[in-house]
């Protein structure tokens, strides 16, 4: 079975911009810190509503390109399912098996290098493999990913990761 790419993007627009108004929402009715003599712009509400904002202006981008025409010969571009059980899968083991038997940013770095490796590997054709500086390259990628988002939650955000 194949998806109609346009309508399958114009559905998750539309979700995306209903989670991204409710997110908005949430963070805008959050309790203040007034009460305790703490300056009222620093609202708790004020990241989840900025996050929320900004799902919803990349969700009517998602819409808007989804409406324009297509280039081509007029068929409707698909997706196959084969790649969304596969993106399923990889998302599965990264919260199931990963994340709290690995530190994070390990953990992490092996999805991401992983997840892009897989999809690298399987949609180039058999004479166009990725050589070694490529897959150097998704493995710096990772790491440095990874490791930096690991040290943004922990010292900007100062959140403990699992």
């Amino acid at each position: 079975m194949r998806l109609d790419s346009p309508a399958a993007d114009r559905v998750t627009a539309l979700v995306l911009f209903l989670l991204g108004g409710a997110a908005t929402y949430g963070g805008f009715v959050m309790d203040r810190l007034e009460n305790r003599q703490i300056h009222p712009a620093s609202i708790p509400g004020l990241v989840p509503m900025i996050l929320g904002v900004m799902l919803m202006v990349c969700a009517a981008a998602l819409a808007w390109s989804a409406a324009r025409p297509r280039e081509g010969n007029g068929a409707a571009e698909t997706v196959s399912w084969s790649r969304f059980g596969v993106t399923l899968f990889w998302c599965a083991l990264y919260a199931l098996a990963a994340v709290g038997q690995l530190p994070f940013a390990p953990a992490t770095a092996i999805f991401i290098a992983g997840f892009t490796l897989w999809f690298i590997w399987t949609e180039s054709d058999r004479a166009a493999r990725p050589g070694l500086a490529t897959v150097l390259a998704v493995l710096a990628f990772s790491g440095a990913t990874a490791f930096g988002v690991a040290a943004l939650f922990r010292y900007g955000f100062l959140v403990r990761l699992p």
